[in-house]
């Protein structure tokens, strides 16, 4: 990926020059590819509406899509939007003069949803789980407004791990994020292009671009969370045998319905022995 001033998307003015930079864009633009072709992302006519919080994994996400769509590797629109929900402190114009200064077409909403879960939420409760219900409904809303055919997030590969093991360990069920699903209107596509990309190459690389990004704590409700907990207890499974969270992530696309006690994935009762 030789850089030319004529050659380049300006996410990527700037880029550093060095090899281990180089590999770490290439990195993600493969995993990135592989994860929208595995997953059978692109349809004909496809526009999507690409999420930005603000944070590297959004940034991540906008600048390897538009990396892939500038090589002609990804045919579909690309609509960048941001929700702004009303947090106290939120810097409203960081992103648009951003995505303006980047000429990446973009859509800038405000939603106060702070104030309903403020309301809705008793003191010490977490909010997450209905500040994001709300973020998700406003985000089906504009991508048919903007007409899109899918709606894009940034969650990468650790937001899936650490979702599994939240489901394992309290909600009692194996499920995690999947890297595609159809709304429950039908009528849009969610994806996530970086399920197979590691949280630390997000933070690597939009630290080395230097993008603007806004903390993820505006709200003041990340501290003590059931994700933070998973979070550590990987952590600390990485420290201890490099690798790990990348073996774990293989081991869910590697399930087998027969080796696990669910009848609804397995007939059991239907096994037959040779006679």
């Amino acid at each position: 990926m030789l850089d030319h001033p004529e050659d380049i998307h300006p996410l990527f003015n700037g880029a550093p020059q060095s090899t281990e930079f180089r590999k770490l864009r290439k990195r993600l633009v493969r995993q990135t590819r592989e994860a929208i072709e595995q997953y059978g992302m692109i349809e004909p006519g496809g526009k999507w509406l690409v999420c930005m919080s603000g944070g590297k994994d959004s940034y991540t996400l906008l600048a390897i899509l538009h990396e892939l769509q500038w090589r002609g590797l990804l045919p579909v629109e690309l609509v960048a939007c941001n929700l702004d929900q009303g947090q106290p402190n939120f810097p409203a114009t960081v992103l648009p003069a951003f995505l303006e200064k980047m000429g990446v077409k973009h859509r800038i909403e405000y939603q106060d949803t702070y104030s309903i879960v403020m309301d809705k939420i008793p003191a010490g409760r977490t909010f997450c789980a209905l500040c994001s219900r709300l973020r998700r409904g406003h985000l089906y809303r504009i991508a048919r407004e903007e007409g899109c055919t899918a709606v894009v997030l940034g969650h990468h590969r650790d937001d899936i791990l650490e979702t599994f093991f939240m489901n394992l360990f309290h909600g009692g069920r194996l499920a995690t994020m999947p890297p595609k699903l159809v709304n429950e209107e039908g009528d849009l596509f969610l994806y996530r292009p970086l399920a197979h990309v590691a949280e630390v190459d997000c933070e690597k690389f939009s630290t080395a671009m230097n993008y603007p990004i806004i903390p993820c704590d505006l709200c003041g409700s990340q501290d003590g969370l059931q994700r933070q907990q998973v979070k550590s207890i990987l952590d600390g499974w990485e420290a201890n045998s490099p690798g790990r969270r990348q073996v774990m992530f293989r081991a869910l696309m590697n399930a087998r319905p027969s080796h696990l006690l669910d009848p609804n994935l397995f007939d059991f009762a239907g096994l037959t022995r040779d006679k």
